[in-house]
């Protein structure tokens, strides 16, 4: 019998959110193939959305969004939907971090994801 593997579903991460309509937002993603629960920064100069990154400075050092479900910026921005604001609880052992962030960098993400209303658990 063959193996099956499944991968992250969209909204996968989600514990509960109060308002769907209030807490998730249709964003332009401008670079990266992300999987679903992938922390996002914003990038300031475009306000378009790529992985956070600890190390950037463009924006993307500051967790602002969770990605909803896959997105493939490769070939050029694209829309996606984000859980952009809370009040919403994820869970922490699905979100997707680029690169290999440290323990104190994914740290700084989940607080900065609850100054947004996002609480992770």
């Amino acid at each position: 019998m063959p193996m099956l593997t499944e991968t992250t579903h969209p909204g996968g991460f989600l514990v509960w959110e109060a308002f769907r309509d209030y807490s998730r937002e249709t964003i332009t993603v401008a670079a990266g193939t992300l999987d679903p629960g992938t922390v996002l920064g914003k990038i300031t100069a475009s306000g378009k959305y790529a992985a956070h990154d600890p190390a950037a400075v463009d924006g993307t050092e500051t967790a602002v969004a969770v990605l909803w479900g896959k997105a493939d910026a490769s070939g050029g921005d694209v829309p996606a939907v984000a859980l952009v604001r809370g009040p919403a609880i994820v869970n922490r052992h699905d979100l997707v971090f680029a690169g290999t962030p440290t323990d104190p960098e994914i740290a700084a993400a989940h607080t900065a994801l609850l100054a947004a209303g996002i609480l992770t658990r």
